[in-house]
């Protein structure tokens, strides 16, 4: 009678960087993240292991930079005009797409919508590691798509995915998703950081191999990021983020990396009974609508990508006692502890033995430092319980001296607010037009206290 195979030797591996340990660490030894190692079983070598690394092709010579020939990278869009936004203009041949979001948020429900729009001119391949085949038909039949001509595959197992793929040259396929699908090659169950690296690995090899546009979707942890091990991002050549409440019909889809593209454009769709529908004017989610101007509401003219948008941001400033709150919603929350230091500063407005709340309608989250004033006119606005001028829009940065920079993109920004109905607009000096903007009245500021003090003559 054979005697049984030993268990694997047992290894920990790092879930940030993949780096392994052969005893469990508080500390990464590879990256020093806390806390990130995982016990699992380490893999042996041998011919799986060799098989796996044979080159793609034969080494190409080694060129300089003007020698050799690069021709622009074609994008096949996916008649999603805001889902072909963030990839930069659609698709790309051998491209390999990582997708991440909540549960429930849209992700293959916008996946399954893409394909149907590509099936109609080229051949697609629908790849489900979590659902039956019948249960994909189900949904688009929900979605209006009972005609689709989307090939449906579930199936877990890597090798025979790759078959199938071979099989029937896809132009595009989606594998949904990416921690369900595990390697025979490989000891260590599904979703495991050695299983999601290799498989991402083989379908990445295979993309470049045949020219096929491999996107695939993963699940993301408790703080939001994708699961499984950061090498992951530097696999694939996109990374798009689901954001937004599953609660709200709103969805933001963000580029945080784009070998072919933009990165930070933002996508927007609403969630509707048949589906994800693209949003072509943003503002109009962003902004409250007030029957009559309220206090502690200032609207900010952000750039996300290349598109200008109109974001209200809400302030409430209210009595908070010996221990004061300071709770950022949208905005960076250490940035707003520092405008407060610098409003006390520089303008003599103090708000220390207040609590401070800050908000971002919509659910958007804005990371640009141009926000800084529109934040400052908001508290300002709430202290004072007087609100602002009745189409009233505000930008800039706002330094530790007291001074308001520039913001990019300055013209962009003013047109935008001024083809939307606004009527005054408080900006810095650098950012004043040459020309002036029909139906906008725009005064320019050089630093805090002069924009305080402006509040109270447009008031």
């Amino acid at each position: 009678m054979p005697l049984m195979a030993r268990e694997g030797k047992t290894v920990y591996t790092c879930s940030e960087c993949g780096g392994t340990s052969p005893k469990w660490l508080g500390q990464c030894p590879a990256c020093n993240a806390w806390n990130t190692l995982v016990e699992g079983v380490a893999e042996s070598g041998g011919a799986g292991r060799n098989q796996r690394f044979q080159p793609l092709a034969k080494a190409a010579p080694v060129a300089t930079l003007a020698e050799i020939e690069a021709a622009p990278i074609a994008h096949t869009p996916t008649g999603i005009a805001e889902l072909d936004r963030v990839l930069g203009g659609g698709i790309v041949e051998g491209g390999v797409v990582l997708i991440g979001g909540d549960p429930g948020i849209g992700k293959s429900t916008l996946l399954l919508q893409a394909l149907d729009l590509l099936a109609r001119h080229t051949r697609t391949l629908y790849v489900t590691g979590e659902e039956s085949g019948a249960q994909v038909a189900l949904r688009s039949r929900r979605l209006g798509l009972g005609a689709s001509a989307v090939r449906v595959l579930a199936e877990i197992q890597l090798e025979r995915i790759l078959g199938a793929i071979a099989a029937e040259r896809p132009a595009v396929v989606v594998i949904d998703s990416i921690q369900t699908v595990y390697s025979e090659l490989l000891t260590s169950a599904p979703g495991s950081v050695s299983q999601v690296r290799e498989c991402a690995a083989q379908l990445t090899r295979a993309a470049k191999a045949g020219g096929v546009t491999v996107i695939l979707v993963g699940h993301v942890t408790k703080e939001g990021a994708l699961a499984g091990p950061r090498v992951l991002e530097h696999i694939v050549d996109t990374v798009l983020y689901f954001e937004g409440d599953t609660h709200s019909a709103f969805r933001l889809i963000r580029a945080f990396k784009n070998r072919f593209g933009a990165v930070n454009e933002i996508g927007v769709f609403a969630m509707t009974e048949h589906g994800l529908k693209g949003v072509s004017n943003p503002s109009a989610i962003f902004l409250s609508t007030h029957a009559e101007p309220v206090p502690g509401a200032c609207v900010l003219v952000t750039v996300e990508g290349t598109r200008p948008m109109l974001v209200e941001v809400q302030a409430l400033v209210d009595g908070g006692g010996p221990s004061p709150r300071r709770l950022s919603v949208g905005l960076e929350r250490d940035r707003l502890a520092m405008l407060l230091a610098v409003l006390h500063r520089h303008a003599g407005v103090s708000c220390m033995d207040q609590d401070v709340f800050i908000n971002a309608v919509g659910g958007v989250r804005i990371s640009e430092p141009a926000a800084d004033l529109a934040v400052l006119l908001a508290i300002q606005s709430s202290l004072r319980g007087k609100p602002l001028p009745r189409g009233f829009v505000a930008f800039g940065e706002v330094g530790l001296a007291g001074e308001v920079r520039p913001a990019p993109r300055g013209q962009e920004r003013l047109k935008e607010a001024a083809k939307l109905g606004f009527s005054v607009a408080v900006v810095p000096k650098a950012n004043a037009p040459k020309k002036a903007i029909e139906g906008l009245a725009i005064h320019a500021v050089e630093r805090i206290e002069e924009a305080i003090g402006l509040l109270g003559s447009l008031g």
